[in-house]
C-alpha cells in the first residue's frame, strides 16, 4: 500500500481501490494543510489586509502639498491635515497671548476698567486656546484612502477571501507535491527525471512572480488607474473589487513567471531545441508583450515594460540553462526510446505467455472420472 507522504513508484501495480485510497489521502492532506494555513492567515488578517491595501493608500498625495491633486476626496484629506496643523500652531499662540494679557492687566498705571478688560481678553484667549487644542484632537487621524464596504457581511466576507487566498499561496508547495506524487505512476523514468525539477520550480517561480508583481508593478498600476481623470469622480474603491483585481493581477504575473518551466519542458521532451527557440526569439517576445499587456490592465507603456523586462530575462536565461543541460546530458531520442519500450513490452508479453504455457504443462490433467464412478 502506498503511503501518504511518499510517492509510489512507476513499477508499482495498484488496483482501482488502491488508486482511490491514494487519491483520498492526497486530498485529505491538501485540505488539512490549506485549513491550517487558513487559520494562521485569519488570525493575522489585520497585517495581511494592511499589506495588501498599501498600494491603494500610497496613491494619495498627502505628503507633498506642492503637487496639486484633482481628486475631491484627496483634497478633503489635505484640507483636514492643513486644519490640524493650523490648530496645533494656533493653540500655543493663543495661550501665549493670554499670558501676556494677564501680565498687562496687573500693571499699576491702568484703571480698574482697563485691568478688567485685559483680564477678560486674557480669559477669552485662554479659552480659545483650549478649544483649538480640542478641535485639533477631534480631527480624523486616519486621512489615508481606505477601501469601502457596501454590505452588512462584506467586511467579514472580504477578510475571509483575503485569508483564504493567502493560505492557498502558503500551502501551494505542499499541494503541488501531493499532485505530483499522485500522478507520478503515470510517468516513465525518463519523464519523471524531467517532471521532478519542473515541479520544484513551479512554486518558487510563482511566489517570485507574485512578489515582483506586488512590489514593482501593482502599486504603479493602482496609482495610474486611481488617479486617471480623478477630477471628474469621487473615487470610492470597494473592498471586494480591489481584492479581486489584486489577486487576479498577482496570479497573472505569477503564471507568466512560469516561462522557464515551459521552455525546459519542451526542450527536455524533445519537442523543440534551444536553437529553434533562439531562432524564433522575435515571435516569443511578441507573445510576451501581448501577455504582459493582458496581465497589466493599464494603457501606459511604463507599467507594461516593468512586466515585460523580467519575462524576457527569464526566457533568455531559460534558453541558456537548456543549452547547458543539453551539453551536460543530451535529451534522449524520443522515437528510439519509444521503439525500445515497445520491444520491451512485446518481450514481456511473450515471456508472460511462455510462463503461462509452462504452468499449464506442469499442471497434471484432472481425471475424467472419479474413483466412485470407476467402482460403479
Amino acid at each position: 500500500m502506498p503511503t501518504a507522504l511518499r510517492p509510489i513508484g512507476h513499477e508499482d501495480r495498484l488496483s482501482l481501490v488502491d488508486h482511490l485510497s491514494e487519491l483520498r489521502k492526497r486530498i485529505v492532506i491538501s485540505i488539512v494543510t490549506l485549513a491550517a494555513a487558513f487559520v494562521v492567515c485569519f488570525w493575522q488578517s489585520d497585517p495581511i489586509l494592511d499589506f495588501i491595501t498599501e498600494p491603494v493608500r500610497a496613491t494619495q498625495n498627502l505628503d507633498n502639498p506642492s503637487e496639486k491633486s484633482a481628486d475631491p476626496l484627496e483634497q478633503a484629506a489635505l484640507s483636514q491635515k492643513a486644519q490640524e496643523r493650523f490648530l496645533r500652531e494656533l493653540s500655543p499662540a493663543l495661550e501665549l497671548n493670554a499670558a501676556t494679557l494677564r501680565s498687562l492687566s496687573r500693571a499699576d498705571n491702568l484703571t480698574p476698567a482697563q485691568s478688567a478688560q485685559l483680564a477678560r481678553a486674557s480669559a477669552a484667549q485662554a479659552s480659545a486656546s483650549r478649544e483649538a487644542e480640542r478641535a485639533a484632537a477631534a480631527l480624523p487621524k486616519n486621512t489615508e484612502r481606505n477601501l469601502v464596504t457596501l454590505g452588512v457581511t462584506e467586511p467579514f466576507t472580504a477578510t475571509i477571501t483575503v485569508a483564504l487566498y493567502s493560505a492557498l499561496l502558503l500551502s501551494l508547495p505542499l499541494i503541488l507535491f501531493q499532485i505530483y506524487a499522485f500522478v507520478l505512476p503515470a510517468f516513465s523514468p525518463r519523464e519523471r527525471k524531467t517532471a521532478l525539477p519542473l515541479m520544484l520550480m513551479v512554486p518558487v517561480l510563482f511566489i517570485a512572480g507574485v512578489a515582483f508583481g506586488y512590489f514593482v508593478v501593482l502599486d504603479r498600476a493602482v496609482d495610474f488607474l486611481q488617479n486617471f481623470n480623478d477630477d471628474s469622480f469621487d473615487i470610492l474603491l470597494r473592498a471586494n473589487d480591489y481584492f479581486k483585481f489584486a489577486i487576479l493581477f498577482l496570479a497573472g504575473i505569477g503564471l507568466l513567471f512560469q516561462i522557464p518551466v515551459g521552455v525546459l519542458a519542451i526542450t527536455r521532451l524533445g519537442i523543440l531545441t534551444p536553437k529553434q527557440l533562439a531562432a524564433n526569439r522575435g515571435y516569443v517576445i511578441l507573445g510576451i508583450a501581448v501577455l504582459a499587456a493582458v496581465a497589466t490592465p493599464t494603457p501606459d507603456p511604463i507599467t507594461m515594460s516593468f512586466a515585460m523586462v523580467p519575462l524576457i530575462v527569464l526566457f533568455e536565461l531559460s534558453i541558456l540553462v537548456a543549452r547547458w543541460i543539453d551539453r551536460v546530458k543530451p535529451p534522449p531520442d524520443v522515437d528510439g526510446e519509444a521503439d525500445v519500450d515497445d520491444e520491451a513490452d512485446v518481450a514481456d508479453d511473450e515471456a508472460d505467455d511462455d510462463a503461462d504455457d509452462e504452468e499449464r504443462d506442469a499442471t497434471p490433467p484432472e481425471p475424467l472420472h472419479s474413483d466412485e464412478d470407476v467402482k460403479d
